[in-house]
């Protein structure tokens, strides 16, 4: 399985003269999850049986997950992969890093390459920031682009997660002249003490007027947050049942639903 994550805040502390962001963020999975099949292949061709629509399947994160592995490792199997997919795409959940990082390890486990964690996470940041988290599979502090990643321990509440009916840009959302890119660093003990907010939900909301309403609807209930650069919003609640009443009420115009934290990826667990 591929889980999803959420970010419980994201702030940007400073931009790299390469481009890239440097980050301050806190990564929790959910028990909610793209579920992949992996046939091996003696031949050594990489195929995606159900791309999804709109990607080439030389495009898709697990086709190039696969193929990275397979040179790094000079490895000559192949693999047929299949994906029944669950997590929205531009949706702040990870959905397309997660199924590349759950490709790297199954392929590591069923090639027998018998590569460290560390090493499958070094191949994982060349496909997005958010690989790493996958791979080693705890809620952490992220720093750097995202891939300095310390262990955290957080309560495991009940999260309801809306899905506006949007994609969301990540670049569109990074390229915006609004968004703030010299938030002050805090500690982790200042996240812990109510410190951070979502930096690029103000853009979003702004840009992306059906996430604006998620939250607005959420916040009856419990306070709501957009995850990493959105559209997805969620909020915490105490009990699976409160949960469930909650996503019951929700507007048919927007999807959603609910899931248990963990800090432990379901990956592995």
């Amino acid at each position: 399985m591929a889980p999803a994550k959420i970010n419980h805040f994201l702030h940007i502390i400073g931009q790299r003269e390469d481009g890239y962001h440097e980050l301050q963020t806190i990564f929790q999975f959910l028990d909610y999850s793209d579920e992949l099949s992996f046939n091996i292949l003696e031949n050594g061709e990489i195929n995606h049986r159900n791309p999804l629509p709109g990607v080439k399947p030389e495009d898709d994160l697990t086709v190039r997950a696969a193929k990275l592995l397979q040179q790094h490792c000079n490895c000559s199997l192949g693999v047929e992969i299949q994906i029944t997919k669950r997590l929205p795409i531009g949706g702040g959940l990870g959905g397309g890093s997660s199924d590349a990082a759950t490709t790297l390890v199954a392929l590591n486990q069923l090639w027998q390459l018998d590569l460290e964690l560390s090493s499958l996470a070094s191949l994982g940041v060349q496909l997005g920031a958010d690989v790493p988290i996958f791979i080693h599979g705890f809620s952490a502090w992220a720093e750097g682009v995202g891939e300095e990643l310390s262990a955290v321990q957080l309560d495991e509440p009940w999260f309801i997660v809306l899905i506006p009916a949007v994609s969301v840009s990540t670049a569109e959302v990074f390229s915006s002249p609004h968004l703030k890119r010299n938030c002050p660093p805090i500690s982790i003990n200042d996240f812990f003490t109510g410190q951070g907010d979502n930096i690029c939900e103000p853009i979003v909301r702004n840009l992306y007027p059906k996430v604006d309403e998620a939250i607005k609807w959420l916040e009856q209930f419990s306070k709501a947050r957009m995850t990493g650069t959105g559209a997805c919003v969620f909020a915490s609640v105490t009990s699976e049942q409160d949960a469930k009443d909650i996503l019951s009420k929700k507007p048919k115009q927007i999807d959603g639903f609910i899931a248990r934290g963990k800090n432990i990826s379901p990956l592995y667990s």
